[in-house]
């Protein structure tokens, strides 16, 4: 008897141990989020408050490539710099991570000025480096008040492999687009198309990779009012926290040797809102008509026809 109730006894006690490393390893990983608020301020002119960033930028070794304002009080700035780019040359498709975006959002209460977290979209895009360097000098520049996005981050494992939910896509299930027969003639007929303002989408920047046929193209979603594939649309009812995620935006493609592929919105716009709920207001269901919306003025944008054209 005495000797069961030992074995027993070391047994729970063996459990306990298992459960105390599992634990420590949970709290040992860092958890990352998909935006950092790098300063607020209660006041101020939006536009000028822009100027002013893009200036300390560029004087700290990175380039805006872009910059728009998908709708009012809201500006985004495109950026990169050379480790940056490096980074991306370095990695299968990492032309989805070679431009970050810094935004200036004006709410009722503050100007909010954030960026992408470098580490949280290295890991989302499966790239080779963690980007920490690039982040460390952004950080360095614009200042860094905390991480924000969903209540709770997520590790880089579980960004590395991330879908919204069971069934929904990875990042390996990009779209094709479309294909020409090469890389430059490709990027010649997306910048004509792209002028027309074709369904509402407008070129906002554009960055080729060095010494490789990788191009990303950033662009704006404006469509007819109140069309499910619009910028304003999608962000006026999923982007409802006090503090904002205006550097969700713009979207992109990626034009690789002559293929062009974008991420299916139900994963790219997932990655910014991991924590949106599937149902409900302020919910995926609230924009249920967007991935299908997105995918239809993107492949017209880019020369392409969907199966029912």
């Amino acid at each position: 008897m005495t000797h069961t109730l030992l074995n027993k006894s070391a047994c729970f006690s063996f459990l306990l141990l298992i459960l105390a490393n599992i634990t420590q390893l949970h709290a040992a990983d860092t958890l990352y989020k998909p935006f950092v608020l790098a300063s607020t301020a209660p006041s101020g002119d939006i536009n000028t408050l822009a100027q002013m960033i893009t200036t300390k930028l560029t004087d700290n070794g990175f380039q805006v490539i872009g910059q728009y304002s998908p709708y009012t009080d809201a500006t985004v700035m495109v950026i990169t710099n050379d480790k940056l780019r490096q980074h991306a040359t370095e990695s299968e498709f990492g032309a989805f991570g070679a431009a970050l975006r810094v935004s200036v959002t004006k709410t009722k209460d503050e100007l909010q000025v954030a960026f992408t977290n470098p580490t949280y979209m290295a890991n989302v895009y499966q790239m080779k480096a963690d980007l920490t360097d690039v982040k460390e000098k952004l950080a360095s520049v614009l200042g860094n008040k905390g991480e924000y996005g969903p209540e709770e981050g997520l590790s880089a494992k579980e960004l590395r492999k991330y879908h919204y939910k069971f069934l929904m896509p990875y990042f390996d299930d990009r779209i094709t687009l479309h294909e020409y027969k090469d890389h430059k003639t490709a990027l010649d007929s997306i910048e004509a198309i792209l002028k027309t303002g074709k369904e509402g989408v407008k070129k906002v920047y554009r960055l080729d990779l060095p010494g490789k046929d990788e191009t990303i193209i950033g662009v704006q979603l404006t469509g007819p009012s109140g069309h499910c594939s619009g910028d304003e649309y999608i962000m006026s009812r999923i982007d409802f926290k006090k503090t904002k995620s205006t550097g969700h935006l713009p979207y992109e493609i990626v034009v690789a040797k002559g293929k062009i592929y974008a991420l299916p919105a139900e994963f790219r716009i997932a990655i910014n809102f991991p924590d949106l709920s599937m149902m409900g207001s302020n919910s995926f269901a609230s924009i249920m008509c967007a991935p299908n919306s997105i995918q239809t003025v993107l492949t017209h944008a880019v020369g392409g026809k969907m199966e029912s054209d």
